[in-house]
């Protein structure tokens, strides 16, 4: 079984190709994109198809409407992309409606439309075949080429694959990208291989912490995570975040990593504060004296040297999850300083999207990574062994 490269269709000038992209980027309240990576990263599979005098119909959701929502409309998207395209972008008004319909009837080879938010028909998200259907006749080929939504088994990811055979549909350059990045990345990295995992929460990223202690050589949890396991192991953390029901999973996973000889490493001190807000008074405290109605917000001094040091010989690093609320500046420093060190690595160095993308690219940092995945919640069900909806539906016979 593999999965077709686009270079693999048989396209000609005059075809029909429905792209399916993940346009769902950032926007502040005004409606302007924050960070246009994922249209960016888009633009190669797009300019493929136009290099063969294709015509192009894109489709993607933006946000998680309930049904029409003009402010979750892809026309700031559209607007975007004719910038960096230097195209025209013909903007539908509607998904599969009279006006996408007609405007495809009219599109001539070299042309672009953009699908209205598929989300606004409520057949997207329930994965209804009439609706993948519709979307189908857009395309006399099928291409996805958005990650971030192949943990789905949405309209436009998976039941629209039904309608082509294997000579229609295909994965596209950013989707590849992923593939390679991440599903090869675990099956035969190059060694040493550290992991870093943070975020808040042990419950999100249990499934990830299981799946990758058997493949890592080395692992370092931080984030609220560590308070966890720093409880588990019979420490006070005040009144820092803690699943007091998972202490006995993070005692487990401890005991896993060192039957197995993976070097696991929490950190030594913290950032505390009695709440978490700008105006906060801080200090740093090592693990053993956070005050009981203090809580830890971000990873200390001594523990980025100790993460620099465990970074040394590391050949291959993946990264999932900050180190604290980087979202305060105040609390943003651990984790922007591992950033850099990550950075300055020889490594491989492969970003989880979603929070992690964003604190790399607070750091100033993201063109030193070698990938930085598009798919925050789809990177983190590879991390976890989970097979993705949208991929295997691509999947084809040797």
């Amino acid at each position: 079984m593999h999965i077709k490269s686009i270079k693999e269709l048989d396209l000609y000038a005059g075809c029909s190709v429905f792209i399916r992209c993940d346009f769902n980027v950032p926007m502040d309240e005004f409606g302007n994109i924050t960070d246009d990576r994922r249209i960016r990263e888009a633009l190669p599979t797009i300019r493929y198809c136009l290099d063969h005098e294709c015509r192009v119909v894109l489709g993607s959701h933006l946000g998680r409407p309930k049904g029409y929502d003009e402010r979750y409309s892809l026309k700031p998207v559209a607007k975007r992309l004719q910038n960096l395209l230097k195209e025209e972008v013909i903007m539908a008004k509607d998904v599969v409606g009279e006006d996408a319909k007609s405007k495809f009837k009219a599109l001539k080879p070299g042309e672009v439309l953009l699908l209205e938010n598929l989300r606004f028909e409520p057949g997207e998200t329930k994965n209804d075949p009439e609706f993948a259907k519709k979307l189908s006749e857009f395309g006399e080929f099928y291409v996805n080429d958005a990650f971030g939504v192949s943990h789905r088994a949405h309209a436009s990811v998976e039941a629209i694959t039904r309608f082509y055979d294997s000579d229609h549909k295909a994965a596209g350059f950013l989707l590849l990208k992923e593939i390679k990045y991440l599903y090869k990345l675990l099956e035969s990295p190059t060694r040493p291989f550290l992991a870093i995992i943070g975020g808040s929460k042990v419950s999100s990223k249990l499934g990830a912490l299981v799946n990758l202690i058997p493949k890592v050589d080395k692992m370092i949890v931080g984030g609220a995570m560590a308070f966890t396991f720093l409880k588990a192991l019979g420490y006070e953390v005040g009144k820092s975040l803690v699943e007091d029901e998972l202490l006995e999973e993070a005692r487990n996973i401890m005991k896993e990593a060192k039957e197995k000889g993976v070097k696991f490493y929490l950190p030594v001190d913290f950032v505390v504060a009695p709440e978490m807000s700008e105006t906060a008074p801080i200090k740093y405290v090592t693990y053993q004296e956070i005050p009981p109605t203090w809580m830890g917000l971000d990873i200390g001094p001594a523990s980025v040297r100790l993460f620099r040091e465990v970074l040394n010989d590391v050949q291959t690093i993946i990264w999932n999850g900050p180190m604290g609320v980087f979202e305060i500046d105040k609390f943003a420093r651990g984790s922007i300083k591992l950033a850099h060190y990550v950075a300055e690595s020889y490594a491989i160095k492969v970003i989880g999207g979603g929070d992690t993308a964003a604190l790399v690219s607070k750091a100033g940092v993201d063109e030193e990574m070698t990938f930085i995945s598009t798919g925050g919640g789809a990177s983190l069900e590879v991390l976890e062994g989970k097979e993705l909806p949208g991929i295997k539906a691509l999947m084809v016979e040797d």
